[in-house]
């Protein structure tokens, strides 16, 4: 049957027009695609605003970059032209020796960082970032992730103790994003693109969902177990999300003792970064009041626990945008991500 014929009227060819009832309908009540919110609009407009900022940022490193440059130029050739010419050659070699006493103990850190990761891989705490959530995620959030893993990585290698990291789930524009991270492919760390209920198979009973909606308090790390943190940015939008997906697969769960110890201003709600770097405190101290003091930022304590522990508080973070800003992965590329600190709001624990 024809068009025609289906509607009944109109010319061959050509569907009758639309009353505007039609097509508000199809507009707003049938669109695949819903309306967006006025918060979405914000959130859109506060991240050009702080695109445009880190191009501006961008640029203006890297003319301070080119300044700074030339002003160490212009002092070394100073400094030369101030040296008698019998003693400038001398003055030159104790310059090479001295740069080459840094990159020296440049490589001894280095070469200690590995063995200490390497060993971790063998006698460590076993802690996995579940990547699986990336398809729940926008890119800009996604973004945020992957420096939070920069950051966890960093600070595990800085640790006497490193625990032995795993990156579970990595598909897709996770798994792109992790790749652009410079030096990503020489980390000592466990990379699976399967998830880890596939990646432990043979473990399933040391499975440990850490998420705040569980009844289980952790009072002690088990080095026999495996520590599960999610891997999820604004996780206000998928509440109980890792908690369900932990009691679908058959899993333990547990929830960090935070409340033990000190009140939440707000929400427990932690980033990645933050949780890895409270278990690898806890790892050195074994206090998790030590450690909670040590990684949670004063701004998401009461005030009653900010002022009553004055000598272990942190200093107050930047306020969101600028430390968003903060996060831009430009400024880590010589450093390969190991100085990077990344705040935005995943797993509750």
């Amino acid at each position: 049957m024809t068009e025609v014929e289906a509607n009944g009227d109109g010319e061959a060819g050509v569907p009758p027009p639309k009353s505007e009832t039609q097509d508000s309908t199809e507009n707003n009540g049938n669109s695949s695609e819903p309306a967006v919110s006025k918060s979405a609009l914000k959130k859109q407009a506060r991240q050009q605003r702080w695109e445009a900022k880190k191009a501006e940022k961008k640029a203006a490193a890297k003319e301070q970059k080119k300044k700074e440059t030339e002003r160490k130029r212009k002092e070394w050739e100073e400094s030369l032209a101030s040296i008698p010419e019998d003693e400038r050659t001398k003055f030159i070699e104790s310059r090479i020796s001295l740069r080459k006493e840094r990159m020296e103990q440049k490589t001894l850190e280095k070469n200690s960082k590995k063995e200490r990761l390497n060993k971790a891989k063998e006698q460590g705490q076993n802690v996995v970032v579940d990547l699986q959530f990336s398809h729940l995620m926008t890119p800009s959030e996604i973004r945020s992730l992957v420096q939070q893993i920069m950051y966890c990585y960093a600070v595990n290698g800085r640790c006497e103790s490193p625990a032995h990291l795993w990156l579970t789930g990595c598909e897709g524009e996770m798994d792109d994003q992790l790749k652009k991270i410079p030096g990503f492919d020489k980390w000592i760390i466990e990379k699976e693109n399967k998830p880890y209920i596939e990646a432990l198979q043979d473990r399933k009973d040391d499975l440990v969902y850490l998420t705040a909606d569980s009844e289980t308090v952790l009072e002690e790390l088990d080095l026999k177990k495996i520590y599960i943190i999610g891997g999820l940015v604004d996780r206000n939008r998928w509440k109980g999300i890792t908690m369900e997906k932990a009691q679908e697969q058959g899993i333990q769960t547990a929830k960090l003792p935070i409340s033990n110890f000190l009140k939440m201003s707000s929400s427990q709600v932690l980033t990645v970064n933050q949780v890895v770097e409270i278990l690898l405190k806890f790892i050195e101290t074994r206090d998790w009041k030590t450690s909670f003091f040590a990684v949670i930022p004063q701004r998401k304590r009461s005030q009653a626990d900010s002022e009553g522990n004055t000598d272990n508080a942190v200093v107050e973070e930047e306020d969101e945008e600028e430390r968003e800003q903060n996060d831009d992965p430009l400024t880590s590329k010589k450093q390969c991500v190991e100085e990077i600190p990344s705040n935005k709001l995943v797993d509750g624990l």
